[in-house]
C-alpha cells in the first residue's frame, strides 16, 4: 500500500495558523455551560491534587526549619532561640500567599498562575518574567527535592552517603516514569506516602510537646555541631538571612494555581480547597517543628538533618524514628512531583502563546504533556550531576525565582480587583497589595542574602530565559506573517505543476511513484544520478535500457556527478527547473519503502532522507515522500 506524505520547504509549523486564544476573563468558568469530561478519571480531586501538586510545599518542613537553624547557629544558642519568631513570620507570609492564590484560582480557572495574572494585568514582559521565574523554580525544586530525600535516607543509613548521586538519579527516573503514565496515576501512587509523612510529623509534634527533655540524641552522636559559639545579640541582618533561607518552605504554594486544568470539574472549587488544606497543614507543621527545636535546644550537626534529631528526641531511636526517616525520604524525593505536575502545564501555556516550541502544547491520552515531563527530567538530571547530589549546593539557588512570581501575581491581582470592582473588592485588593509588598521585600532580601552563595546564577538566568521566550515569539511571528496567519487569503488558483521523481532502479515502487506523479502534475521529470565510475555508468545504462523497454510514457533524464553525492545533483536540477519555469509549482516526489517493524529501518539506505534534506536546503520546491509498506 502506498502512502504519500508531503512536507513543504521550508516546513512551516502548523500551529501558527491558529492564533493564540485570549487569556481567560474573570468569571469565565461560571458563564460556561458544563459539559461531560471524557478524561475526568485522569484528572485530580482535592485529595489527589494535594498529593500531586503540594508535596514540594509539605515536604519543605524537612529542610525549611533546618535552613533557619543553620543560619541562626552562627550566633550560637542565643541565635537559635529566634527560630520560632522567624518561622512565625514565614507562616504569616504563607497565609497571605494562600489567600492570594485562592483568588488567582477563582479569577484564572484555566491555570497559569503568576504567568496568567501578570500577562493579563501587567503586560507581556511582566508575564514573561513571571513565567521564567516559575520555570527556574520548578526545575530547581525537582533537583532539590530529590537530593533532600536522599539526604534524609543517608542520615539514617550513613553507608549510602557516597552513592547519593546515583540514588538521586534513580529516584528521578522513577518519578519521571510515573508522570509519563499521567498526573492522576502519579497522584494516586503518592497519596499513601503523603498521608504517612503528614501523620508521622503530626505525631512527632504532639508527642514532642509532652516531652520535657529529649528521649534520645543517638542520631547526632559522633556528628560535629555547626554551632559556632554564643553571642550577646542577634543582628537584623542575621535574622533577615534566616528568614530568606526559611522561605524555601514557601516554594510550591503556587503550583496548584498553575495547574487548575488538571483538576476534575468544578476545577476551580477543588483547587481552592486543595490550596486551603495545603496552607493549614504546612503552617501547623512549620510552627510545631520550630517549637520543638526551641524546646529541645537542638543544634544543627554535620551529616544529620534537624528533622532526624527531632524524631530521635520525640520518639526515641527505634522503629518510630525509622518510620519518620523513611516517610521523609519518600516524600522529599516524591515532592519533585510538584514540578512534574505544574511545569508541563505552564510550558503548554507558553507554547500556546508562541513563547516555546509548540511541541510542548501536545497532550497524550492520559492528560500528559510528555515533552514537558521529559524536558524537566533531563534538566533536573543535569543539575543533579553537576551538584553531585548535594542539597547544600542547590539550596542557595532555590526560592529566588518563586518570590518574583509571587510579587508579580499579587501586584496583578490588585489591578484585577480595580477593574472588576466586585463585592468587597477593596479589601481583596488591600490583601493582595499587602502580599505584594511582603513578597517584594522578601524577593530582595532572599536575592541579596544568597548572592555570595551562587544566587547570581539565577539573576543571570532569569533575563536570559525571558530573552529566549521573546526570540521564539519573534520567530513564530515571522512565520505567521509569511504564511498569513490571521488574514483571509485570496482565492485559490490553478498553477502549472511540475513533478520531479528521483529513480534509482526499476521496481514496483518506481511504478507507484510515477502513477502518483502523473496524477499530481501536468509534467513529470524522472531523474537518476550517475557518477563517473565505470560500474555506476554501466548501472545507469542498464537502467535506461530497462526504462526504454518498459516505456512508461515519462522520459528518464541522467544527471552526472563527479562526487559520490546523491542529493546535490537533484537539488541543482530542481533549481535550474525553477529558474526556467518561475511561475510553475515544483514538487519533488521521493519514493521509499516503509519497513513493517521499527528495527528494520536500519536495513534501509536512507536515500530518501538524503534527497529530501538536499532539496529542502537548496530549493523552494515542495517535497512529497511516497512510502510503500514493505
Amino acid at each position: 500500500m502506498s502512502v504519500p506524505t508531503t512536507e513543504a520547504v521550508p516546513p512551516p509549523d502548523p500551529e501558527p495558523s491558529r492564533p493564540a486564544p485570549p487569556l481567560p476573563s474573570p468569571g469565565a468558568a461560571a458563564r460556561t455551560a458544563p459539559v461531560a469530561d471524557p478524561g475526568a478519571r485522569h484528572r485530580l480531586t482535592a485529595i489527589t491534587g494535594l498529593a500531586a501538586l503540594s508535596l514540594d510545599a509539605m515536604a519543605s518542613v524537612a529542610y525549611g526549619p533546618e535552613a533557619i537553624a543553620l543560619v541562626l547557629a552562627a550566633a550560637g544558642a542565643r541565635g537559635l532561640g529566634f527560630t520560632l519568631p522567624v518561622t512565625v513570620a514565614i507562616v504569616v507570609l504563607l497565609a497571605v500567599l494562600v489567600a492570594s492564590y485562592r483568588q488567582v484560582i477563582a479569577a484564572f480557572p484555566d491555570g497559569g498562575g503568576s504567568y496568567a495574572v501578570a500577562t493579563a494585568y501587567l503586560g507581556r514582559r511582566a508575564g514573561l518574567v513571571a513565567a521564567a521565574s516559575l520555570v527556574l523554580d520548578y526545575v530547581l525544586n525537582a533537583a532539590v527535592a530529590v537530593t533532600a530525600g536522599v539526604a534524609a535516607l543517608t542520615s539514617a543509613f550513613p553507608a549510602l552517603y557516597d552513592d547519593r548521586q546515583w540514588l538521586c538519579l534513580a529516584v528521578l527516573a522513577v518519578i519521571t516514569a510515573l508522570n509519563l503514565r499521567g498526573i492522576a496515576d502519579s497522584a494516586r501512587a503518592f497519596v499513601l506516602p503523603t498521608v504517612v509523612f503528614v501523620g508521622s510529623i503530626l505525631v512527632l509534634i504532639v508527642v514532642g510537646l509532652f516531652r520535657s527533655h529529649p528521649v534520645s540524641m543517638e542520631s547526632a552522636a559522633g556528628h560535629a555541631p555547626v554551632l559556632t559559639g554564643d553571642a550577646a545579640s542577634v543582628g537584623a541582618l542575621l535574622l533577615l538571612k534566616a528568614f530568606a533561607s526559611g522561605c524555601s518552605a514557601l516554594t510550591g504554594v503556587e503550583a496548584i494555581a498553575n495547574a487548575v486544568p488538571s483538576f476534575r470539574a468544578p476545577a476551580a472549587r477543588r483547587a481552592r480547597r486543595a490550596e486551603a488544606a495545603l496552607g493549614a497543614l504546612l503552617g501547623v507543621m512549620l510552627i510545631g517543628l520550630s517549637v520543638l527545636i526551641s524546646r529541645f535546644s537542638l543544634q544543627p550537626a554535620e551529616g544529620v538533618t534537624v528533622l532526624a534529631q527531632l524524631a530521635d528526641a520525640s520518639l526515641g531511636h527505634h522503629t518510630a524514628f525509622y518510620i519518620v526517616q523513611f516517610a521523609t525520604t519518600a516524600l522529599l524525593a516524591l515532592s519533585a512531583n510538584t514540578s512534574f505536575g505544574g511545569l508541563p502545564v505552564l510550558l503548554k501555556l507558553l507554547a500556546r502563546d508562541h513563547y516555546l516550541p509548540h511541541v510542548f502544547g501536545l497532550r497524550a491520552d492520559r492528560q500528559v504533556h510528555r515533552h514537558g515531563v521529559l524536558a524537566l527530567a533531563l534538566v533536573a538530571a543535569g543539575l543533579l550531576v553537576l551538584s553531585g547530589g548535594d542539597t547544600r549546593t542547590l539550596v542557595p539557588l532555590f526560592a529566588i525565582g518563586v518570590f518574583v512570581g509571587f510579587t508579580l501575581a499579587q501586584a496583578g491581582m490588585v489591578r484585577h480587583w480595580q477593574r472588576v470592582r466586585g463585592p468587597r473588592w477593596a479589601g481583596k485588593a488591600l490583601l493582595n497589595g499587602f502580599g505584594a509588598l511582603l513578597t517584594g521585600v522578601s524577593a530582595v532580601v532572599v536575592t541579596a542574602t544568597k548572592l555570595p552563595d551562587g544566587a547570581w546564577l539565577i539573576v543571570l538566568a532569569l533575563p536570559s530565559l525571558v530573552a529566549v521566550f521573546a526570540l521564539i515569539r519573534r520567530a513564530y511571528d515571522r512565520i505567521g506573517e509569511r504564511i498569513g496567519v490571521g488574514r483571509i487569503p485570496g482565492p485559490p488558483c490553478r498553477e502549472r505543476s511540475l513533478v520531479v521523481v528521483p529513480v534509482s532502479s526499476l521496481t514496483r515502487l518506481t511504478r507507484d511513484a510515477l502513477s502518483a506523479a502523473v496524477s499530481m502534475g501536468e509534467e513529470v521529470h524522472a531523474v537518476t544520478v550517475a557518477h563517473t565510475d565505470a560500474d555506476d555508468r554501466a548501472g545507469a545504462a542498464a537502467l535506461e535500457a530497462d526504462w526504454a523497454r518498459w516505456s512508461p510514457g515519462v522520459p528518464l533524464l541522467r544527471l552526472y556527478s563527479d562526487r559520490r553525492d546523491l542529493g546535490r545533483p537533484i537539488a541543482a536540477y530542481v533549481r535550474d527547473l525553477g529558474a526556467a519555469h518561475p511561475t510553475a509549482r515544483i514538487t519533488v516526489l521521493i519514493p521509499e519503502t516503509e519497513p513493517a517493524r521499527p528495527w528494520q529501518r536500519l536495513l534501509h539506505n536512507q536515500r530518501g532522507a538524503v534527497v529530501a534534506r538536499a532539496v529542502r536546503r537548496g530549493t523552494n520546491a515542495g517535497i512529497c515522500r511516497l512510502r510503500l509498506r514493505s
